[in-house]
């Protein structure tokens, strides 16, 4: 048996009463077994990590992340999505080989922990998916990844990434077999097609079909930026999103990435399949490609996360900027109460958690779910005096803040220090592989 303790917070639950409490959160072999008032150790097996000052609460979660994208950070920007798909995003995936896959996963998930997002939703490379999911292993993320499929001959994407529809099910079948409810639990498959337009129909429908009879999830993106609008209005007569609903995508498993342009008819479409969205609004705002409807896709009755998307599109891996942007960018047409602290909090978290279709077991903290959990430290300037726990971490808190970090009842993040990964040789490996890619 192990037991970890935080002692001596604030807690943030995000339970249905939105309770904040004082005391200590417990875990016993991974699943919570206290939250407030005061815990003592069954055994001996036990670590206590102080918690005064902090506010502990469920990690973040993250829907929308491309962690082999990482070494191309610094390489987009200022400019238009599509343009930087052909320029430098297609070429530079084309030109990934495994040890490079690798070494971006690594960096991203080292990032991701450190600035406490305890789980993703990852959208892969289309080749050297494995090493994707062994970086998540070895991190202790917990983290659903896809394999890229692409295979439209006319979409703006290099010929080396389209693969053929059969040979990419046959390995994204593999990945299941391998992966899928690997790591205790902690790992997942998910279907990614990169978007409707870089993919055949005959593509999507078997991705539809396999996703549903596997019971996996389906990871794409949709509605973001007018001149994929216009591909996608091209080629099927429809917007995004009825397009991917027509071809048998969407769904309770699906989450569309982005929706930045997604009109009411598909709002309501969304809602009505129960399918998921993430608004990744620093990578939006940089690509210029609009600001997703948040308070209409609410209260159209869409189920919304969070994400950063991948590192060339928003530079930072940084929840906490996504839940001040997410807090903050609706306000000035929808009003300063579009969007209150608590609900912001949550959708950042269960919201996340709701989006993995992991909503019963992450997400909030309650007594039997699994121990994915944070301690945020904001004793610094910037957290002082602090008022209101709910603002202080929408508004106020940062990567640099996170003191502690558990995934599944296992330290992962210690006194702001990794303890799966050297850091150091993580960023010295990064740079050498972005060396080799980019000369």
């Amino acid at each position: 048996m192990s037991e970890v303790v935080f002692q001596g917070a604030t807690i943030l639950t995000i339970d249905p009463d939105h309770r904040v409490l004082a005391g200590d959160v417990a875990a016993v072999d991974g699943e919570l077994v206290q939250v407030g008032g005061s815990y003592t150790p069954a055994t001996r097996d036990y670590e206590v990590l102080d918690c005064r000052g902090c506010i502990v609460m469920p990690g973040l979660v993250q829907a929308h992340v491309q962690s082999y994208q990482t070494l191309a950070r610094g390489r987009a920007d200022d400019l238009e999505r599509l343009d930087a798909l052909r320029d430098v995003i297609g070429p530079y995936e084309a030109a990934l080989g495994e040890d490079a896959a690798s070494a971006a996963a690594e960096l991203a998930y080292a990032e991701l922990l450190l600035g406490g997002t305890t789980a993703v939703l990852d959208a892969g490379p289309v080749r050297h998916t494995d090493a994707v999911f062994a970086a998540a292993a070895q991190s202790g993320i917990r983290a659903t990844i896809g394999k890229g499929l692409m295979d439209a001959e006319d979409a703006p994407i290099p010929p080396k990434l389209r693969e053929p529809a059969a040979a990419a099910l046959d390995a994204s079948a593999r990945l299941i077999a391998r992966w899928h409810g690997a790591a205790d639990g902690r790992l997942s498959y998910a279907y990614a097609p990169l978007a409707a337009w870089a993919c055949t129909d005959e593509l999507l429908r078997e991705v539809g079909s396999e996703a549903r009879a596997r019971g996996v999830r389906i990871h794409t993106q949709a509605a973001e930026g007018r001149a994929e609008l216009e591909l996608v209005r091209g080629r099927f007569g429809a917007e995004a999103i009825a397009a991917l609903d027509r071809l048998g995508l969407l769904g309770e498993h699906c989450c569309v990435a982005h929706a930045t342009l997604s009109s009411d008819a598909e709002r309501r479409l969304l809602a009505a399949r129960r399918a998921h969205v993430c608004h990744c609004p620093s990578a939006d705002l940089k690509l210029g490609a609009g600001i997703a409807p948040l308070p209409e896709l609410i209260a159209a009755g869409v189920s919304v996360a969070l994400g950063a998307g991948g590192a060339p599109w928003s530079n930072r891996l940084d929840g906490f900027a996504e839940l001040r942007l997410a807090a903050l960018l609706h306000r000035h047409r929808a009003g300063v109460r579009a969007l209150p602290a608590p609900e912001a909090v949550r959708i950042a978290t269960l919201g996340g958690a709701a989006a993995l279709g992991l909503a019963d077991r992450i997400g909030s903290l309650e007594v039997s779910k699994r121990a994915d959990v944070i301690a945020v430290d904001l004793s610094a300037l910037h957290g002082a005096p602090g008022a209101s726990p709910w603002s202080a971490i929408a508004y106020a808190a940062q990567p640099s803040d996170v003191r502690h970090v558990v995934v599944d009842g296992r330290i992962v993040v210690r006194d702001r220090r990794l303890h799966t990964l050297d850091v150091a040789r993580v960023r010295d490996r990064a740079k050498r592989a972005a060396a080799k890619l980019f000369g």
